[in-house]
C-alpha cells in the first residue's frame, strides 16, 4: 500500500477548480475528497524512482472554503493521525471581494541543531502558526514564493552527511547537490517541516525559481556558462535542477487547462516511467532556453499576476545581452497589455476600466536597486561589453562574478525596456490602480517608487522587495545596502556610471521604505482599487514564543 511521502500542496485555485500535489512512496491512485462533495482523482506518475500525482479537483463553489482529505488507493493518508493542526481547506477566492497576496523568497530549510535555529525564526513557520491558531481569521489567499525555494549549493549538515554516504564528495560538485535524487532530498527536507507542510496544504502557492534552486549566480554571463560546461558535473546538475523544478514547482503553477494542453505532462503520465521524456525536455531547455517558457500568468478576478523567469530566459552574449529572450519579452508585453484599455475594444464594456485593477509582476530579482548598486552593475555591463577595451572587459568579468552583478541593472537594455513597459501599462485610459514589481533575492526588504520625467503615470508604481523568509543576513549586506541608498553613495554611483559611459536613464526612483533586515514576509491586501502593504518579521518574544511583528504598514492606493 502506497503511503504519502510529501505534501499535500494546494497549488492552483480559481473559482471552481484546484490542483493538489503529492509525492508518494509507490504507484497509486491519489484522490482528494472535499467536505462539500467536490473531489478529484489522478493516477501517479514515476520520475527517477519517485512517484507523484497532481490531483485536479472540480465542482468547487466559488468564494467558499471546504475541508478536504487525501486518499491513496482509497486509504486516507491526510490529515495525518493525531495532527495538531486544523483541517486543511481548499478556498476558492474569485478576487471580487479582495485578495491577500503574501510573498517572499530565500528560504534555507536546514533544521535547527539542538533546537536553536542559526538564522533565526522562519517567517513561513511563524505565519503557519498564526493561521493555525485562528483558522477562521485572516489568512493569505495566495502565497508567492519568489525563488530559492531550495538551496542546491548551501546544504544542511544532515544532507551533507547523507550525500557523503552515497558518493565521493571529493569529486564533482563536492558537498553540493549533484543529481535528481539529491534534489528530492532538498525538497523533502524543506517541505516536510510540519508548519510549512500544513501551510502549503491550505494556502495556494505560486512559485518561480532563482539561482540557488540550481546554483549561485546561475547564468551570470557567457564566460561563466562556458566555465560551468567545462566541468564534468554541470550537465547532470542542471538537468536534475530543471527536472526537479518541473515536478516539484512548475506543475502546480499551471491551470488544469494548461496541463491538459501540455504534451510533456501527457507524455510523463502516459509512460510507465516518465524519466526519459522529462530528461529530454530538460536537455532541450538547456540547449535552447527559448524553447521553454517558465513564466506564467494568473488572473484573480481583476488582479493580474505575471510570474517572470529572470534566470533561464537570459541572452548572455555581450553584444545582445538581455534578461529576457525576444520571445519572452514579447510574451510579457502581450500579457501586460492584454485588455488593459477598454478604449481598444478589449476592455470590460466601455466604462473606461481596463481588464485589471492591480498588476503584479513577480520577478525574483529586483528591478529597482539602491542607486549605487544599480550604477555599479550598469558600469560593469559596459566594461564587460568592451566600452573601455579588452583589459577592462576581463577585469569587469572578474568583478561581475565576484560581486554577483547580475540583476536587471546588469542588463541595461532590459532594465530600460521593463521601465518603458511599466510606464505604458500605468498610464492612460484603463490604467490599473497599482503596478507592483514583487522581488526577493537581496536578503533585505524595501519599497522604491519610480518616476518618469515628463510623464506622470496614472497608477501607483512600486518596487516591493522582500527577503529572506529564512536565511542569514551578514553584517556586510546590512552595511552595504544601507550605504547604497545614501546620498554619498548616489554621488559615487554617478561617477562610476560616467566612467562606464552609461546612457542616461529614462526612469528615476526613490526609496520610500526600508531597508529592513530579518526573516520576513510582505502581504498586499487588494480590494477594489485600493491596496495596502504590510511587512512582518518573525521575532522571538521575551517569553520565548515566536510571532510575526508588523514592521511597516501603509496604503499604496
Amino acid at each position: 500500500m502506497a503511503e504519502l511521502r510529501l505534501g499535500p500542496l494546494l497549488r492552483y485555485t480559481d473559482g471552481s477548480r484546484a490542483t493538489v500535489w503529492v509525492e508518494t512512496d509507490g504507484p497509486c491512485t491519489a484522490e482528494v475528497r472535499c467536505a462539500d462533495g467536490a473531489r478529484g482523482t489522478a493516477r501517479s506518475f514515476r520520475i527517477a524512482g519517485h512517484h507523484y500525482a497532481l490531483v485536479p479537483v472540480g465542482g468547487l463553489t466559488p468564494g467558499t472554503a471546504t475541508e478536504y482529505e487525501v486518499l491513496l488507493d482509497d486509504t486516507p493518508v491526510w490529515p495525518l493521525p493525531d495532527s495538531r493542526f486544523p483541517p486543511s481547506v481548499i478556498a476558492t477566492p474569485t478576487g471580487d471581494d479582495g485578495m491577500r497576496v503574501a510573498f517572499g523568497s530565500c528560504r534555507w530549510a536546514a533544521p535547527p541543531a539542538g533546537g536553536k535555529d542559526p538564522v533565526g525564526p522562519d517567517a513561513l513557520d511563524t505565519l503557519s502558526a498564526r493561521v493555525a491558531a485562528d483558522p477562521d481569521g485572516a489568512r493569505p489567499d495566495v502565497l508567492l514564493l519568489l525563488g530559492d525555494q531550495v538551496y542546491a549549493d548551501e546544504i544542511s549538515d544532515d544532507t551533507r552527511h547523507w550525500i557523503a554516504g552515497r558518493r565521493d564528495v571529493e569529486a564533482g560538485p563536492g558537498d553540493q547537490v549533484a543529481d535528481y535524487e539529491e534534489y528530492t532530498r532538498l525538497y523533502y527536507e524543506s517541505w516536510l517541516d510540519p508548519e510549512v507542510r500544513w501551510l502549503l496544504s491550505t494556502v495556494p502557492s505560486c512559485m518561480i525559481f532563482d539561482d540557488h534552486d540550481v546554483i549561485d549566480d546561475w547564468n551570470t554571463s557567457t564566460a561563466w556558462l562556458a566555465d560551468m560546461r567545462a566541468t564534468d558535473w554541470w550537465q547532470e546538475r542542471l538537468l536534475s535542477g530543471l527536472m526537479s523544478y518541473w515536478v516539484y514547482q512548475q506543475l502546480g503553477n499551471l491551470s488544469p487547462d494548461e496541463l491538459a494542453a501540455d504534451p510533456l505532462y501527457t507524455a510523463v503520465r502516459d509512460a510507465s516511467d516518465g524519466t526519459g521524456a522529462l530528461r529530454e525536455f530538460a536537455a532541450r531547455a538547456d540547449a535552447d532556453p527559448a524553447s521553454v517558457r517558465w513564466s506564467y500568468r494568473r488572473d484573480f478576478g481583476r488582479i493580474r499576476l505575471l510570474m517572470v523567469d529572470s534566470r533561464a530566459a537570459r541572452v548572455l552574449e555581450e553584444d545582445r545581452r538581455s534578461m529576457l529572450d525576444p520571445d519572452e519579452a514579447a510574451w510579457l508585453r502581450e500579457q501586460i497589455l492584454d485588455g488593459r484599455s477598454a478604449a481598444d475594444g478589449q476592455g470590460d464594456g466601455g466604462d473606461g476600466r481596463g481588464a485589471y485593477d492591480h498588476l503584479l509582476i513577480g520577478t525574483s530579482l529586483p528591478w529597482l536597486l539602491p542607486h549605487l548598486v544599480h550604477d555599479v552593475e550598469a558600469w560593469n555591463a559596459a566594461m564587460c561589453g568592451g566600452e573601455r577595451g579588452a583589459r577592462w572587459a576581463r577585469f569587469g568579468e572578474r568583478v561581475r562574478r565576484g560581486a554577483d552583478l547580475e540583476h536587471w541593472s546588469a542588463f541595461p537594455s532590459s532594465f530600460g525596456a521593463l521601465g518603458d513597459l511599466i510606464a505604458e501599462a500605468a498610464t492612460g485610459p484603463g490604467a490599473p490602480a497599482t503596478v507592483s514589481v514583487l522581488s526577493g533575492d537581496v536578503h533585505h526588504a524595501y519599497v522604491a517608487e519610480p518616476s518618469w520625467p515628463g510623464r506622470a503615470p496614472d497608477a501607483r508604481v512600486a518596487q516591493l522587495t522582500c527577503s529572506p523568509v529564512h536565511n542569514s543576513v551578514p553584517l556586510s549586506i546590512r552595511l552595504g545596502f544601507r550605504f547604497g541608498w545614501s546620498a554619498p553613495a548616489r554621488a559615487l554611483g554617478r561617477l562610476i556610471a560616467r566612467h562606464g559611459r552609461c546612457a542616461p536613464l529614462a526612469v528615476r526612483w526613490r526609496r520610500t521604505g526600508g531597508p529592513w533586515f530579518g526573516n520576513q514576509i510582505m502581504t498586499l491586501t487588494l480590494r477594489g482599487r485600493t491596496a495596502r502593504l504590510r511587512l512582518e518579521q518573525a521575532r522571538t518574544r521575551r517569553d520565548g514564543a515566536i510571532a510575526l511583528r508588523t514592521v511597516t504598514e501603509r496604503e499604496l492606493a
